[in-house]
């Protein structure tokens, strides 16, 4: 029974889907090397990988809550813990909250910037479920919430939030925008048929076309000011390497196929490797 009982808790977290952590990960390692100027030490690389993990966790608690009576029209989702009774919603926000709450504890080892920053990131977790029943596109909700990582990075080792912070946080924010679309595209018949709001309907048949416009602003950004300190050999592998792996989603959503948009947006977490790799890389090589 406890045994079952778990295996349903880590379906309802998406413990065998890292992807969805991964795209959290990524930028915020990336401004935690950015904000100390180099490695940030062991302890703050644990602490946000963690509490990553944890909140990513949590955070899915509470969406498949939300969206469970939406749930359970998509193909895709039909089967999740909460749409099909197998957890109650009770039950599942129990989970995130003990989630959230050992997120938080891992938070409480920081300092207080960070700690007042986070009560900001655990609203806009719990807003981004619902704001998909009022906001043509959420997409730009989540793309705040996956990218508040950023700030909370800056305000551990700096002890404030600078404008580059924010700058990144913004230049993220396109980069969700690019994979959420995608990641709706999936699902469009289904939300179109039940009435929910996405970025991959509001763009219609320009979704494509937006989403290597989101990517090219993600870079812009992330290569300006994110890699400003890099040298020029570091940030031409980055280009070639992000360039073709952007070229390769296109190749994957063009049709607009299910399949390929899906495995576009489970790919998207190399992306952010890459440009943690050459920021730690430009570091490491001053």
């Amino acid at each position: 029974m406890l045994k079952e009982r778990l295996g349903l808790y880590l379906d309802l977290i998406r413990w065998n889907r890292p992807a969805g952590w991964l795209l959290l990960l990524w930028p915020t390692l990336s401004a935690l090397w950015i904000s100390a100027g180099g490695f940030p030490g062991w302890h703050l690389i644990i602490v946000f990988t963690l509490g990553t993990i944890l909140m990513r966790s949590a955070g899915c608690c509470v969406n498949d809550v939300a969206d469970a009576d939406f749930d359970k029209h998509v193909k895709r989702t039909a089967q999740r813990p909460v749409t099909s009774g197998k957890v109650g919603k009770k039950e599942a926000l129990l989970v995130g909250a003990v989630l959230a709450l050992l997120a938080f504890g891992l938070v409480l080892t920081t300092n207080l910037a960070t700690v007042l920053w986070s009560f900001a990131a655990l609203a806009i977790a719990i807003a981004y479920p619902f704001a998909k029943r009022f906001v043509s596109m959420p997409q730009a909700v989540l793309g705040v919430a996956f990218s508040f990582g950023i700030p909370m990075a800056f305000a551990a080792v700096q002890g404030r939030v600078p404008l580059l912070a924010w700058i990144l946080l913004l230049g993220n924010l396109f980069w969700v925008l690019a994979y959420d679309t995608e990641y709706a595209m999936v699902d469009r018949d289904d939300d179109l048929r039940i009435g929910m709001k996405t970025s991959a309907i509001t763009l219609g048949r320009y979704d494509v076309a937006a989403i290597m416009f989101f990517y090219a602003i993600y870079m812009l950004f992330w290569l300006i000011a994110g890699m400003e300190s890099a040298g020029t050999a570091i940030k031409f592998i980055v280009i070639g390497v992000a360039g073709a792996q952007i070229f390769w989603h296109w190749t994957l959503i063009r049709s607009r196929s299910r399949e390929g948009c899906f495995t576009a947006f489970r790919q998207n977490h190399w992306l952010g490797l890459t440009f943690f790799a050459g920021i730690a890389a430009s570091y490491a090589l001053k």
